[in-house]
């Protein structure tokens, strides 16, 4: 479990720092991250991420693709999550609990 929680958190921070380095590469017209790329990791895992990096750089927010497209790809995320929990034959409260 902690494998499984250590990966979304590095997946998330990853998705994030993308969404910043691409928007700082914007500013100064230089090679940017496809969305292609940016969507692949949101779906490995990374959605919340680039959520949050969508909101706090104020990036990609007047794309339709993102702006509806993001969410659904957090809704994925969590949905395979509580699946592969489920799976697993663990809740979210035995999840959380074992981190610490």
């Amino acid at each position: 479990m902690k494998v499984l929680f250590i990966y979304l958190l590095v997946i998330n921070i990853a998705a994030f720092a993308i969404m910043g380095i691409d928007k700082h590469k914007a500013h100064r017209h230089k090679w940017r991250i496809s969305e292609r790329n940016i969507f692949i990791v949101g779906l490995l895992g990374g959605g919340s991420g680039v959520l949050l990096g969508m909101r706090i750089f104020h990036h990609k927010t007047k794309h339709l693709k993102f702006t509806l497209g993001i969410p659904l790809v957090v809704l994925t995320n969590i949905v395979l999550l509580w699946y592969l929990l489920q799976k697993l034959q663990l809740n979210l409260n035995s999840f959380f609990g074992n981190i610490y």
